[in-house]
């Protein structure tokens, strides 16, 4: 591919740094699951980019692709062979379908709180139900929260890395990206301050406070909350006085 074309990669001008072998290594990592994820070998190529390879052959073929995938969303151009994948550098391509992905996030998934909330207390239910420790419930509950958002572990593959270009159309479209990024961060971090909330008040067995006018417009996720923790009663009832049964 040319530099010129629409299409265009880029190699990389200078040596692949540590840091870039260390989050491809990462992305990898987490498409190969924590058994085959030991099995990754990343170096860098004479020109610049990277290949990466696996010792097990086994879903050799099926993991290349799914490793690609999340690279090319990543916003590099890469290409899988039979026995090993090679990244090689930007691709303005991908980096608008990056920026494509994030802005859906941004309008889809993250702006919808219900859904985190709902998520939340089912899976609070659920564990407490299990038998997980009060304590333990909302570090839990999170980090599945976190798992079902998807973007936190794939922001959270990048750190570290230093993102430039030479050639203006890239840095352009690097910078869109980056803002976009953090905004998908800060929201990411809003929805899962939620479900800590919603599950520190189904682990302490207090239903959040409701005020009067809320009345029976309570959202679901507040009605479920309220339903899925304990009663308890603060004092032993008082006995009824025979004159206030009259």
């Amino acid at each position: 591919m040319t530099i010129g074309s629409p299409d265009s990669s880029r190699f990389l001008e200078d040596p692949v740094s540590r840091g870039q072998e260390q989050v491809v290594r990462r992305i990898c990592a987490r498409v190969a699951g924590p058994l085959t994820g030991r099995d990754i070998n990343v170096a860098g190529l004479p020109l610049g980019g990277v290949e990466i390879w696996l010792d097990n052959p086994r879903h050799r073929w099926r993991l290349y692709h799914g490793m690609a995938r999340e690279l090319r969303l990543a916003g590099w151009h890469t290409e899988p062979g039979p026995d090993r994948l090679l990244l090689l550098g930007w691709s303005p391509v991908c980096l608008s379908h990056r920026a494509r992905m994030l802005g859906a996030a941004l309008s889809g998934r993250l702006a919808d709180f219900d859904r985190t909330s709902f998520a939340a207390v089912m899976i609070a239910i659920r564990l407490r139900h299990e038998g997980l420790p009060a304590a333990r419930l909302p570090a839990e509950v999170v980090s599945r929260c976190r798992d079902a958002l998807r973007w936190p572990a794939r922001l959270a593959d990048l750190d570290g890395l230093e993102r430039r270009s030479t050639l203006e159309p890239i840095r352009l479209r690097l910078a869109q990206v980056a803002g976009l990024e953090s905004k998908v961060s800060r929201r990411c971090a809003e929805h899962l301050a939620l479900a800590s909330r919603v599950a520190r008040t189904v682990a302490g067995g207090v239903p959040p406070a409701r005020s009067r006018a809320s009345g029976p417009r309570a959202g679901l996720t507040e009605r479920m909350v309220c339903v899925s923790v304990p009663n308890r009663a603060s004092a032993a009832p008082a006995a009824l006085d025979p004159g206030a049964a009259r």
